[in-house]
């Protein structure tokens, strides 16, 4: 799921490869990777895991998919200024979809830019398509599962430990989900930007890999950030919580520690 800025640089050229650039149209005018467009996905938020919920985020995610012009045959390359949080969110709904040809820019842009590889100013236009895509139910999860599943579930909590904690207000409640364990976000990532080692990252997650693995934060980015790193580790059954804080938190009958 990663990809070097060397690789990258190398198929620019290629008509069946779709770079998105995740981050502000602001920060996109100012200078992005040549041939990409911008997909800010941070505007997309969806905290609603009802059944119809999860419905509405199906369509409105197809619907996205296909202004960016996804097709069975592209690759997609999701990048960020760093190895992070809303690229994150890109691949992990792209695999939702089964689409398995996705990747993240391992440092983003500002490893790009570090290396003095070519820098684009013009803005470049989307090819929509028509993405259907077939659904992953194995690596989403909504407020139901998680609260009937408390007991079996290793939940990881991927935002501050202010949020964790419940000094950092955010929601009607503070605190976690039950049983969460923090492991921020941020954690994931090295200095220069680009994803942790294995090494590394395994003693940060030093879980069974047995286990059934749910990640969250405040809007489902974190907790993207945090799937691709576990699986990138071999875990096999990880999912992301799509509505997380911003539901479980304004869901008073929902328990919270």
């Amino acid at each position: 799921m990663l990809i070097s800025t060397f690789e990258l640089n190398s198929i620019l050229n290629n008509p069946d490869v779709i770079i998105a650039d995740t981050r502000s149209f602001k920060e996109y005018s100012e200078g992005h990777i040549p041939g990409s467009v911008n997909l800010d996905l941070f505007a997309f938020h969806w905290i609603d895991t009802t059944k119809q919920g999860i419905n509405n985020f199906n369509d409105q995610a197809r619907k996205l998919l296909s202004f960016l012009g996804v097709t069975s045959e592209k690759k997609v390359i999701f990048y960020d200024s760093v190895s992070g949080m809303i690229a994150a969110r890109g691949v992990w709904m792209l695999m939702y979809f089964s689409h398995q040809n996705v990747f993240i820019l391992d440092g983003g842009i500002s490893k790009w830019k570090k290396e003095n590889l070519s820098i684009q100013i013009k803005a470049n236009n989307f090819k929509p398509s028509e993405f259907l895509g077939k659904i992953n139910s194995e690596i989403i999860t909504g407020f139901e599962y998680i609260r009937d599943n408390l007991d079996n579930l290793k939940i990881i909590d991927a935002r501050s430990t202010g949020e964790y904690e419940g000094s950092v207000v955010r929601a009607a409640q503070t605190g976690h989900i039950p049983n969460s364990i923090n492991i921020d976000m941020n954690q994931n990532i090295s200095d220069d930007g680009t994803f942790k080692t294995d090494e590394e990252l395994s003693k940060i997650y030093n879980i069974s890999k047995d286990s059934e693995i749910v990640t969250y934060c405040q809007g489902a980015y974190r907790a993207a950030n945090s799937f691709l790193v576990l699986k990138k580790l071999g875990f096999k059954n990880v999912k992301v919580y799509l509505g997380s804080w911003g539901e479980w938190g304004n869901n008073t009958r929902l328990p919270i520690e």
